[in-house]
């Protein structure tokens, strides 16, 4: 099924075809039970007098499954990042196009003049959403790694002449680095926030994101954070920038690297404006599944999300208390 914004404005619009469809997106084949796990025994629930009803009298369109092993109630948004959410699935699903569709991601404001909904539900909503696009398993990335990193925040020099450091660039100023971790082959992409960009922090990064060093080739600059890192890997080759070198004769080069963080940069700058360091994160996550999943389709990337929505949870407690 290939769908458009065209052919989902049915579900745009009527709540119970957006409960309808997300049911076909993440139960392709039968019902599973988010309780038990149980798969295909699950039985329908049909409201009473035609309409099912919320304890104020307001009309739900909820479908409710009934487990025939656990005899546990559930819905298709039970164990998800929808679950418990007072907007309507359809303006659910409206969003989650809108981010799979817009390249550059889509701010709090426009999701709220787009949805009719406060800024604080828009913002939580993109949240959320955020998390269900964080990379769906931390599996070994093995291969030729391409490695880089930057800085995310304002230029020192656009600063008031009487502030400080105002002629410092990169790690001399107080912005926020971040690393990216690419997979050269099949592109697949993994960033995290660093404290600082130093020998130590980038290691235990790509621990953390689950890069087999003894196996792999890494590409990077001529930094020497990656001198004695690039020992631990099966080969080391870098790109000497300072001499304008930006492949080397063996073809290694950071340029992958680069093309992510001007990307991450405009979605910034054009989008969002200003991030704050607390949420960058979930910024820079978002945008590892756009460019992991580049060459997918709209459609494709809705239903990556989706399955990928199952087992994450994200209250607005824990968001603001980031």
């Amino acid at each position: 099924m290939e769908l458009n914004l065209s052919t989902l404005a049915k579900h745009f619009s009527e709540e119970p075809a957006a409960w309808e469809l997300v049911e076909k997106m993440r139960w392709p084949n039968r019902p599973v039970c988010p309780h038990c796990g149980d798969t295909g025994r699950a039985y329908f629930l049909q409201p009473r007098n035609g309409t099912r009803t919320t304890t104020t009298g307001k009309v739900s369109y909820r479908r409710l499954w009934k487990c025939k092993v656990c005899r546990r109630k559930f819905s298709v948004l039970v164990g998800t990042i929808f679950e418990r959410s007072q907007v309507p699935l359809s303006k659910w699903l409206l969003a989650l196009y809108l981010m799979s569709a817009s390249k550059n991601g889509v701010a709090a404001n426009e999701l709220r003049r787009t949805l009719g909904v406060t800024q604080p539900t828009a913002w939580f909503m993109l949240h959320r959403l955020r998390e269900a696009m964080c990379h769906a398993s931390f599996e070994p990335m093995s291969g030729t790694i391409v490695s880089d990193e930057t800085y995310i925040g304002g230029e020192p020099k656009n600063r008031h002449h009487h502030k400080p450091d105002t002629t410092k660039k990169g790690s001399g100023t107080d912005k926020t680095p971040v690393i990216a971790l690419i997979n050269a082959r099949t592109g697949e992409t993994r960033s995290a926030v660093l404290a600082n960009v130093d020998s130590t922090t980038v290691r235990k990064a790509m621990i953390e994101q689950g890069v087999i060093m003894g196996t792999s080739v890494l590409w990077t600059d001529e930094s020497r954070v990656y001198t004695t890192l690039g020992r631990r890997f099966l080969a080391h080759e870098a790109a000497n920038h300072g001499k304008g070198e930006y492949v080397n004769e063996r073809g290694a080069g950071t340029n992958i690297a680069e093309s992510y963080f001007s990307q991450l940069k405009r979605s910034i700058d054009g989008t969002h404006h200003h991030v704050s360091r607390e949420h960058l994160h979930r910024y820079i996550h978002e945008h590892d599944f756009r460019y992991s999943t580049c060459k997918m389709s709209d459609w494709a990337q809705m239903q990556r999300i989706i399955d990928q929505s199952e087992g994450r949870r994200l209250t607005y407690r824990r968001v603001t208390a980031a």
